[in-house]
């Protein structure tokens, strides 16, 4: 199977060499083209332009940054688009909007390019590892064409048709942030309070308090490990997309709300490119020692 990956960043690079290593034909572009550049390594070919990627492919998969990047890339000067062959598949596993991918789905339909919505979550660890949670809207039978590609990046799961990959989502991610919030003001409650916070985390684990933030996010608090992985500014960017969405179908979401401020003064506050765990920072800051 002929495939290109576009966008070879922190997810899109341990997902290419994945993807390489189960023997599929890859080629890979990057807007800064020495992100790919080492894939060649494990057996990638690097494009210079995003439409000599795509030429001749059975599939082509997108991992950017946000929707309007998408739509650039596939419907603007970069011309992907026009250069997919007839009957290719596109599968857009970047996070945008539910409106974009319909719409990037109707435009591709009408050149006779299949399209599925299939962001991901599990981030550059379960990128690495090939567990991602794929949440995939589209067709059926394009679903079935896609399981080549995604048998080696992770759990594939169809969710319903074009958009509904992207609700799913927004739904992970509304839970992903809301979570960092609830572990960040609870450790760093018993830390204020005198508990020692790792013995905290520890405790919690097994009963109804644990999940897999509480496991990983709750680690990179402990440690004050605020690498980035997955960028705040990202985690705003998904909020948001969440609330708009919302708004078009007049679904109120307060929850979501307070935590898209509470992230945005992490941002304002000098935390833009922290870990999205880097909540804690801002919690911290609201909450000096005494």
């Amino acid at each position: 199977m002929k495939i290109a990956l576009l966008g070879t960043g922190l997810m899109g690079a341990p997902m290419a060499r994945r993807l390489a290593a189960a023997g599929l034909e890859l080629a890979v572009w990057n807007r800064t083209r020495a992100k790919a550049e080492p894939l060649a390594a494990a057996g990638a070919r690097g494009a210079d332009r995003a439409a000599d990627a795509v030429r001749g492919v059975d599939a082509a998969i997108t991992m950017l940054e946000h929707g309007d990047a998408v739509e650039e890339v596939l419907l603007g000067a970069a011309g992907v688009a026009a250069a997919l062959p007839a009957g290719a598949l596109l599968v857009d596993m970047s996070s945008i909007k539910p409106a974009q991918a319909r719409r990037h789905a109707e435009a591709l339909a009408a050149r006779g390019v299949g399209h599925l919505d299939a962001p991901v979550s599990g981030g550059t660890v379960g990128a690495a590892a090939g567990t991602l949670a794929i949440m995939c809207g589209g067709g059926a039978a394009d679903f079935e064409r896609a399981q080549t590609l995604f048998a080696p990046l992770g759990r594939a799961t169809h969710v319903g048709p074009h958009g509904a990959g992207q609700l799913a989502k927004l739904a992970n991610q509304m839970i992903v942030g809301i979570t960092i919030g609830a572990v960040a003001e609870a450790l760093l409650l018993a830390e204020r309070g005198g508990a020692d916070p790792a013995r905290v985390r520890e405790a919690l684990r097994g009963g109804f308090a644990d999940s897999r933030i509480l496991e990983v996010h709750g680690q990179r608090m402990v440690e004050h490990d605020f690498a980035k992985r997955a960028a705040i500014t990202v985690q705003i960017k998904d909020l948001r997309n969440a609330l708009s969405t919302g708004a078009e179908f007049g679904f109120d979401a307060p929850i979501t709300r307070l935590f898209d401020q509470l992230y945005t003064s992490a941002a304002e506050h000098g935390w833009a490119d922290a870990d999205h765990a880097g909540l804690w920072l801002e919690l911290a800051r609201r909450n000096p020692p005494r």
